[in-house]
């Protein structure tokens, strides 16, 4: 892939996507897989006037071995040097960048039971400091080719040309144009739009339809709206924390949830794929549900904890998006899911609340916005699928007709 083109999106993610200020830190964490374009995401960040960018790098195989050799004590207890890594995070509120490369089998065969032991234990040492820097600072997931992703992907090209085709790909899909700052601010400014008059309708329920068995109607909180594209810290920075993004994306109300919802798509959680899968709601939890492919992990994500089996995102796709016309499926989440609508297990976000700026986090979970240490998107979106608004006066408003906006 040509430099040039690389250094666009790098300049693309420090700018559109984390918006470093002058003085501010960055904290990249990436795998190993593309170590000369971390380095020029590195140098972009300084170039708008980082004072200090600090890589930290991970390694799947590296993973394997920890969560074999490791206890579940030691896997799941902060050590005294990370929790001053997020002491200081709270005190600096830096930039974080997620460079995602990983193979979407890389932690097969890893203990399940293990991995979840470790997280639930951790998840209390880690949400105070989680809570306190919710909407404080910037933040950019965006992906980089990793070999055995490409593969996957592409199994009938040699390593080489997998990983060229899917820097194409991503590149491609995240509007990497002659001038992908300009394309950003257009790409964003339809997503507004979009919300707006999502928004001004005044939803109470979502009811979604699909010819594959699907049937939910998801409850709404009075108070919640529709964000998309960017948004803007309590600092006041704007920044899209997704690159790509095609969503337009509310929290619904804890406990209101009704019918059965089936994937569209793999979900890939944990380095392990779980595939051909469905869920049933009631009462807004998920009390049945089933895979063809990692049932047990399935479970184990919705079991996680109480708020687990509860929804935290509605997210709007249409079927007619680059993503989906790239013919792709990616086996990555950042990618299938602005393939097709989706909705989240666990956390919801207190910034779809109206006014969070002058709430607490608190106030907004009591409006009904899930609480949960898992957020984990799956795909539902389908070439026939309709969504009806049921409005707060009683109308039923068509939004998506055949698996595209219907407005």
């Amino acid at each position: 892939m040509k430099k040039t083109i690389l250094r666009s999106y790098a300049r693309l993610i420090a700018k559109s996507g984390v918006n470093v200020q002058k003085g501010q830190e960055v904290f990249i964490l990436a795998g190993l897989d593309q170590p000369a374009f971390v380095q020029m995401v590195a140098e972009e960040c300084y170039k708008l006037g980082a004072s200090r960018v600090v890589v930290d790098w991970e390694y799947q195989a590296l993973t394997r071995v920890d969560h074999k050799y490791c206890t579940v004590e030691t896997l799941g207890n902060l050590t005294d040097y990370q929790r001053a890594r997020w002491e200081h995070y709270l005190k600096t509120f830096p930039c974080r960048i997620y460079l995602d490369s990983d193979d979407p089998d890389g932690l097969k065969g890893v203990d399940q039971e293990k991995m979840l032991k470790a997280q639930q234990m951790r998840f209390p040492q880690v949400r105070e400091y989680r809570d306190k820097l919710e909407n404080h600072y910037q933040w950019c997931i965006a992906g980089v080719p990793g070999e055995a992703w490409a593969k996957k992907i592409f199994p009938e090209l040699t390593k080489h040309q997998a990983v060229e085709k899917l820097w194409e790909a991503i590149l491609m899909t995240s509007r990497v144009t002659d001038d992908p700052i300009a394309a950003w601010e257009e790409h964003n400014a339809d997503l507004k739009a979009r919300c707006d008059y999502l928004n001004g309708l005044g939803i109470d329920k979502l009811h979604y339809t699909a010819g594959n068995g699907t049937d939910l109607t998801v409850g709404m909180i009075p108070e919640g709206i529709f964000c998309g594209g960017g948004e803007t810290s309590l600092e006041g920075i704007f920044f899209n924390p997704n690159i790509p993004t095609e969503e337009c994306f509310i929290s619904p109300k804890r406990g209101e949830a009704e019918g059965i919802v089936y994937a569209s798509m793999p979900l890939s959680r944990d380095g392990q794929l779980i595939d051909k899968f469905w869920i049933r709601f009631h009462e807004g939890k998920a009390v049945e549900w089933d895979a063809e492919l990692n049932p047990q992990l399935l479970t184990n994500i919705i079991t996680s904890d109480e708020g687990a089996a509860y929804l935290g995102e509605c997210a709007l796709v249409p079927f007619d998006s680059p993503i989906r016309n790239s013919g792709i499926l990616f086996y990555n989440t950042l990618y299938d899911e602005n393939a097709a609508c989706h909705l989240a297990l666990g956390t919801g976000f207190a910034d779809t609340i109206r006014g969070f700026a002058e709430k607490t986090l608190e106030e907004c979970r009591a409006l009904g916005v899930n609480d949960s240490m898992i957020h984990v998107d799956f795909m539902i979106g389908t070439e026939d699928m309709n969504i009806d608004a049921i409005t707060r006066d009683g109308k039923t408003v068509p939004v998506f007709r055949n698996g595209n906006w219907a407005f």
